[in-house]
């Protein structure tokens, strides 16, 4: 069964990053890139996020309403919040809003394979 990833951020940079970072083992996956948080929710309403790879600050949408609006939505998106706010107020407050891990900016490859299996995907 495929899994659909979201990689929401406004760097490309940082989507090229996580993307190239995915761990080998997740290799049927549909990938989508969201340049801010409207982008995020379309693909969530698309039925295409699985999991989301979601940065805090972002255009038009930042990632805390899409936190809530997922929250609200009782969606079973897997959020993985990346953000350079590495403050542990912004931490709690992901966490309080469902997010799954919280990732500090600049993500490393390593990291983000722990997190993934931190949380079960792998």
């Amino acid at each position: 069964m495929t899994m659909n990833i979201v990689i929401a951020d406004d760097s490309s940079l940082s989507r090229r990053m996580v993307m190239n970072a995915l761990p080998p083992q997740l290799s049927d996956v549909e990938i989508t890139f969201a340049r801010n948080g409207k982008e995020a929710m379309d693909a969530y309403y698309a039925g295409k996020a699985d999991v989301m790879f979601l940065d805090l600050t972002m255009p038009e949408m930042d990632g805390y309403t899409v936190l809530k609006k997922l929250k609200e939505a009782e969606a079973n998106t897997i959020v993985c919040v990346i953000s350079a706010d590495i403050q542990p107020e912004a931490q709690q407050r992901v966490l309080a809003l469902g997010a799954a891990c919280f990732i500090g900016k600049p993500v490393t490859t390593e990291l983000l394979r722990k997190r993934i299996h931190d949380i079960g995907l792998l």
